[in-house]
C-alpha cells in the first residue's frame, strides 16, 4: 500500500532524549497537576446523557463527495470514494488505563462497532488514553485490514502489543498511499501513558490530500504557529478538524488544549472552509461541563462554517 515519502522540514522538537513544542510553553508538571486536583471546581455535568441518535455510515461513498461522520471525542470517519480513514478511534467505556477509575464516557458512540464500514487508514495523533484507546486498536487489528499511522516512537508501542501494518512518521515527513498523500504536521501538546514515560514519542496533527482537497486533523493541541505554518505549506483546507474541549483551568490546560475562542482563531488562520469541531461532548476532561465547549463555540463561531455535530451526525461536503 505504501507507494513512496517523502520530508518537508519544521523546526527541531527533540532534544535526544524527549519531544518538546519548540517556540510555545510547554505542558505543566505533576505539581500543577495535584494543584488543579485539589483546588478543581468543576462545572456539574450529567452522568449520562442519552441523546445519541446512532447512524450507520455507507459502505462507501461515490463521486466526488467527502463525507465526515463524527462518532465521538476525537473519533471522525471520513469516506471518499476508494479511501475510508478512521482518527483516534476510541469505543471504550472509560478514557483510562483502569476499569473502574478514570475519566468515563457521558454519551455512547454515535456509531456502533458493528456498523463501520471497511477502514483503510487509522490515524493516531498522540498516545493518550482518550486517543490511543488499545482495546479498539487490538479490534480494528485483528478483525479489518488496515494500516495505522503513528507519530514517531509509537510504533515500537503498538508492535509490543502485537498491532502491526504500522507506519511512524516524524513532524514533516510523508507517506503516498495509492495516490493520497498523508503529511504527519505539528502540533502543541505532549505525551505520557505512565509516570515515567513523559514526551518520549510524539504528538502531532495530519495532513491529507486526495481527490484535489486538502483535509486537517489537528489531533490535540494547543494554540499556537503551526496553524499559520500549515497554511503556508499545504493552503486552505476544505476541511479541518479542530478540537474545543478540556480546557479549563486555563492555567493549567492553555499550553496543550485549545478554548473555542482560540479554535475559532486556527479556523481563521487556516482558512478552512469548513471545520467541525472534535474533543468535546463525551468525556469531561476539564473543569467546563460536558456541553459548554459546544454552546460557548456556537457563541462565537463564524457564520456556518464551524459546525459542532452530534454523536453519529454526519455531514457531506464537495
Amino acid at each position: 500500500m505504501q507507494d513512496g515519502a517523502a520530508t518537508v522540514r519544521f523546526g527541531a522538537h527533540f532534544d535526544g532524549k524527549r519531544f518538546y513544542n519548540p517556540n510555545a510553553p510547554q505542558a505543566r508538571g505533576f505539581l500543577d497537576l495535584l494543584r488543579w486536583k485539589l483546588t478543581s471546581r468543576p462545572e456539574p455535568s450529567a452522568r449520562w446523557v442519552s441523546d445519541v441518535e446512532e447512524s450507520k455510515p455507507p459502505l462507501g461513498v461515490e463521486d466526488n463527495e467527502l463525507r465526515v461522520t463524527f462518532i465521538n471525542h476525537s473519533t471522525v470517519l471520513l469516506q471518499q470514494s476508494g479511501w475510508h480513514i478512521l482518527t483516534d478511534p476510541i469505543w471504550s467505556e472509560r478514557a483510562s488505563p483502569f476499569r473502574s477509575i478514570g475519566p468515563r464516557r457521558h454519551r455512547k458512540p454515535g456509531v456502533r462497532w458493528e456498523d463501520l464500514p471497511r477502514i483503510d487508514l487509522v490515524l493516531l495523533s498522540h498516545n493518550h488514553y482518550d486517543h490511543l484507546d488499545l482495546a479498539i486498536l487490538h479490534r480494528l487489528a485483528e478483525h479489518r485490514e488496515c494500516r495505522f499511522v503513528v507519530p514517531r516512537g509509537l510504533a515500537r508501542f503498538l508492535q509490543s502489543h502485537h498491532i502491526e501494518s504500522v507506519d511512524e512518521m516524524d513532524w514533516g515527513e510523508s507517506l503516498s498511499f495509492a495516490g493520497k498523500i498523508v503529511h504527519n504536521v505539528p502540533a502543541v501538546h505532549f505525551s505520557a501513558r505512565g509516570m515515567f514515560d513523559r514526551n518520549r514519542t510524539l504528538w502531532c496533527g495530519y495532513v491529507l490530500e486526495a481527490a484535489g482537497r486538502v483535509i486537517y486533523f489537528a489531533g490535540d493541541t494547543g494554540f499556537g504557529d503551526h496553524f499559520s505554518q500549515i497554511r503556508e505549506r499545504f493552503g486552505a483546507p476544505r476541511l479541518a478538524l479542530l478540537p474545543i474541549g478540556a480546557y479549563e483551568p486555563r492555567w493549567f490546560m492553555s499550553p496543550v488544549h485549545m478554548n473555542p475562542e482560540e479554535a475559532v482563531r486556527a479556523h481563521e488562520i487556516l482558512g478552512a472552509q469548513t471545520s467541525i469541531a472534535i474533543h468535546h461532548g463525551t468525556f469531561q476532561l476539564g473543569d467546563e461541563g460536558i456541553d459548554t465547549p459546544k454552546a460557548r463555540l456556537l457563541a462565537c463561531a463564524p457564520g456556518d462554517s464551524f459546525l459542532v455535530l452530534n454523536n453519529g451526525q454526519s455531514v457531506a461536503l464537495w
